[in-house]
């Protein structure tokens, strides 16, 4: 009789110690709190806040030229072909002129067709062909060769030249100069500021800057077909142009307490 009433018991509490087993195991403990970092800036903190931009002009070093071949004819294959002709030749001749294959890439080929105007709006447009335009990119690393190299391109086939741009091979050898610049300038302004509020400037809280790309500088320059004509008798002039870097900084300076200038 005892041992009957005691088996029940046993399972109760072996099935009370599972149940707080697995309830224990299923609780989720919450990562702990992740501190938020103290500002730069305390919020009590008298300070003034400047901006300074730099600039440094410099020499370029590099140039690019894109020339263009186009080409027109009744369907879009012969004129395709055509100017695949036309273009290997512009392509031959730069190679000729010491201009590696590597350097010449190309930027832009399209084909699309070409309607005569009409009159009159309600007539139909009649198509005129198919016109094929492939342009090319020309790294060229001495600046004095832009204009001869023009003139080669052109006479051996180029009829179209969309642009010429100046640029730098490596900006960031003159963008610390920049950046000085800026720096400078922020300085100065602050101490300006400082001055005509009556108060005297403290340490440098914080300093944050933004280096600005510089593009290469694009030239005005488009030739008509007509120009390859007397290539043999001038070179075209072309003056390469200065390039500016531009750095952009931010300063915080603490205010000293107390007056003062």
């Amino acid at each position: 009789m005892s041992v009957a009433r005691t088996v029940p018991l046993l399972v109760l509490l072996m099935s009370g110690t599972l149940a707080l087993e697995a309830g224990a195991q299923s609780r989720v403990v919450p990562p702990p709190p992740v501190p938020t970092p103290a500002p730069l800036v305390h919020p009590s903190q008298r300070t003034i806040r400047v901006e300074g931009l730099g600039e440094v002009k410099v020499a370029p070093d590099e140039a690019f030229i894109d020339v263009a071949v186009e080409t027109l004819a009744p369907t879009a294959k012969a004129a395709a072909e055509e100017n695949a002709r036309k273009m290997e030749k512009v392509i031959a001749a730069l190679v000729q002129a010491g201009i590696p294959r590597k350097e010449i890439e190309t930027r832009n080929f399209s084909v699309f067709p070409e309607y005569q105007p009409q009159p009159r709006p309600e007539e139909a447009p009649k198509l005129r062909g198919y016109r094929v335009s492939n342009q090319v990119e020309v790294h060229v690393r001495e600046l004095a060769r832009v204009g001869t190299l023009l003139d080669t391109a052109l006479g051996a086939g180029a009829n179209r030249v969309d642009s010429v741009r100046f640029g730098l091979s490596k900006p960031e050898a003159v963008q610390g100069d920049a950046l000085r610049n800026a720096v400078e300038r922020a300085r100065q302004s602050a101490q300006v500021l400082a001055s005509a509020l009556g108060v005297k400037l403290g340490p440098v809280l914080d300093a944050s800057t933004v280096t600005e790309p510089q593009p290469p500088f694009p030239v005005a320059a488009r030739f008509e077909m007509a120009r390859a004509g007397n290539m043999a008798d001038v070179t075209t002039p072309i003056q390469p142009q200065e390039q500016t870097v531009k750095a952009r900084v931010t300063l915080i300076f603490a205010i000293e307490p107390g007056p003062g200038r």
